[in-house]
C-alpha cells in the first residue's frame, strides 16, 4: 500500500507560500513511492496548480449540497473545478468550532466522492474521552458514523487525528496509536470486507521529523495528516523523505 503525507495548511497561507510549493514538489518528485498531498487555502487552490507537479492539491472542507443558497460555503464540484483531487472532512476543528457532527460529515464525504474526489474522513477522541478510557468506542462510533458505506479504497482515506493532540506537540504512545488503527483497520474490513484492508489509514497530531519514523512504523499507519510542518518545505519534505525509507 502507498504511503501517504497530506499537508494541511489550515488558515494560512498567502501567494508568498506557493514558493515553498514549489520546493515540496521539486522534492516530492524524488520520492515516487510516497504520495504527497497540500491542502491549501480555498483561495490558493487555482494559482497552486501550476506549482503542485506531482502533489496532489485539495479541499480542507466542502458542502454536502452541489450547489445552492449556502453563503460562504465551497461544493465539491467547485473544488473539482479548481484542479482539487481530494478534500478533508470533519477535521476535528471543523467538529469542535463548527460543531460538525458524524452525519453531516458522512454527507460531505459522500458529496466529495459523488464529484469524484477521495474523501479524506477524519475521526479522534478529545482529552476528556481519552482520559476516561473511551477513545476506542468514540473513534469506532465516529467512524461508523462518518464514512460513507459505498465507499472503495479509491476514494476513501481514513485519517486519525487525537484532538488532544493537534498542535500541542502531545502524541499517544507507539501503543496507544497502534490500537487504536487497529481497531479501525478492523472495522474497515467489517464495513467493507476485503476492501477494508486497502483501505488508506492515516494518523495525524503534531508529526514532524523527529516523530515522524515512529508513527509511520505503526502497523496499519498508512501515512501522515500533518498541520503546522506542513507549512514550509524545510520541515515538511524530512517528513515525506522518512515515508519514503520506511515504506522500502
Amino acid at each position: 500500500m502507498r504511503t501517504l503525507i497530506a499537508g494541511n495548511w489550515k488558515m494560512n497561507g498567502s501567494r508568498a507560500m506557493l514558493a515553498e510549493l514549489d520546493r515540496i514538489a521539486e522534492a516530492a518528485s524524488a520520492y515516487s513511492d510516497v504520495d504527497v498531498a497540500i491542502a491549501p487555502p480555498f483561495t490558493l487552490l487555482g494559482e497552486a496548480q501550476p506549482h503542485a507537479g506531482r502533489v496532489w492539491i485539495g479541499g480542507q472542507d466542502c458542502h454536502r449540497a452541489a450547489q445552492g443558497a449556502h453563503t460562504g460555503c465551497i461544493s465539491a464540484g467547485m473544488l473539482v473545478e479548481m484542479g482539487a483531487r481530494f478534500v478533508i472532512c470533519g477535521h476535528s476543528e471543523r467538529r469542535a468550532e463548527f460543531g460538525e457532527t458524524d452525519p453531516l460529515i458522512r454527507a460531505k464525504a459522500e458529496a466529495a466522492q459523488a464529484a469524484g474526489l477521495i474523501a479524506i474522513v477524519c475521526i479522534g477522541e478529545d482529552e476528556h474521552e481519552r482520559d476516561e478510557g473511551r477513545a476506542v468506542e468514540v473513534v469506532a462510533c465516529e467512524l461508523d458514523g462518518s464514512v460513507p458505506p459505498a465507499s472503495t479504497p479509491e476514494n476513501l482515506v481514513v485519517s486519525y487525528e487525537p484532538a488532544w493532540a493537534i498542535g500541542t506537540g502531545r502524541i499517544p504512545t507507539f501503543d496507544q496509536i497502534c490500537e487504536i488503527h487497529s481497531m479501525i483497520r478492523a472495522k474497515l474490513i467489517q464495513l467493507f470486507g476485503e476492501a477494508g484492508v486497502r483501505i488508506r489509514i492515516l494518523y495525524g497530531g503534531s508529526v514532524n521529523a523527529g516523530n515522524a519514523a515512529s508513527i509511520l512504523a505503526c502497523p496499519h499507519v498508512n501515512g501522515a495528516l500533518i498541520g503546522g510542518a506542513s507549512l514550509t518545505a524545510d520541515q515538511f519534505v524530512p517528513i515525506v523523505e522518512i515515508a519514503a525509507n520506511v515504506s522500502q
